[in-house]
């Protein structure tokens, strides 16, 4: 499927014709359709010839992670398998020292439909944000707000995100550590005003694979040097603590993901998903919904 070279999208142009990369890059396109598929980001009515294909905001960074998705997004359209329009997009947030020719250059190299935005959302963070203080928070919300509205401008129904397994896995940790909750960034979700998608096709793809992936194909990575140049934020820290658990038993992050799949509001302690006061010993009831009764194990 992928080892003609004149059957190939531009983006994969100079692709090793290693086994090991074919592989890599194989894995990572059909994890990436297989959420597509499996959360349902396209409709069936989008697959008609007749009608108009929706049209997606892809964000692009300049990460390793961003890279990944708008070649593999492109390569599924490139093959026929993606029914809708890719739009690229990159915020300039006004970083001092940001490299603001690379990402335009290397996007007209490619042939893809792209828009640059500017905006200094950066002064804003280094004001408002007390020293000592992580800016994620406000940056990702002032960068969100401009991306949602970029994505009316343009006629997109949905903004993509190049957030991969372990960013989920990451964010659930997050949120049991520090936030006393169960939850984590879900691959699909309509935002707050309800009139956009916000979609993580790579959900089921490990970090690790866009970092090969990335670096194979010799993408201008550009760092993120506003909240990277922060020590101690509570993100790096949960990273550390999964990376030894993987170090100590290789597929926990694996084993820890599919867990968020598999979810059992019967077995957890959250009234409001499950009706523990209206449980009955009655024999026909509990035999009528015995898949929701929690059992001792």
């Amino acid at each position: 499927m992928f080892d003609e070279a004149d059957d190939i999208h531009p983006l994969f142009a100079g692709a090793p014709s290693t086994t090991e990369f074919k592989k890599l890059r194989k894995r990572i396109v059909r994890q990436t359709r297989e959420a597509i598929e499996h959360y349902g980001m396209v409709n069936a009515s989008a697959h008609d010839k007749d009608a108009k294909p929706p049209r997606w905001l892809v964000c692009l960074s300049g990460g390793k992670d961003s890279y990944t998705l708008l070649a593999v997004l492109h390569e599924l359209k490139w093959r026929g398998l993606l029914p809708v329009d890719l739009l690229a997009c990159n915020l300039d947030q006004g970083q001092p020292g940001f490299p603001a020719t690379v990402l335009p250059e290397f996007l007209d190299r490619m042939g893809v439909p792209h828009r640059i935005e500017y905006q200094d959302t950066y002064s804003v963070v280094m004001d408002k944000v007390p020293q000592g203080r992580t800016y994620c928070a406000l940056c990702s919300r002032l960068r969100r707000g401009n991306l949602y509205r970029i994505a009316r401008e343009e006629g997109c129904s949905a903004v993509v995100l190049g957030h991969h397994r372990d960013d989920i896995l990451e964010t659930f940790f997050m949120n049991l550590f520090h936030g006393g909750r169960l939850a984590t960034m879900p691959p699909k979700l309509v935002n707050e005003e309800g009139d956009l998608f916000v979609y993580r096709p790579l959900a089921h793809v490990a970090e690790v694979d866009c970092e090969k992936f990335a670096k194979a194909m010799n993408y201008p990575i550009i760092p993120c040097d506003l909240c990277g140049s922060q020590d101690g934020l509570q993100r790096q820290q949960v990273k550390q603590i999964l990376d030894q658990w993987e170090r100590n038993s290789p597929g926990r992050r694996q084993v820890m993901f599919r867990a968020l799949t598999n979810a059992r509001p019967s077995h957890l302690l959250d009234p409001k998903l499950f009706d523990f006061a209206g449980l009955s010993i009655d024999p026909l009831q509990n035999d009528e919904n015995s898949g929701d009764i929690p059992r001792l194990r």
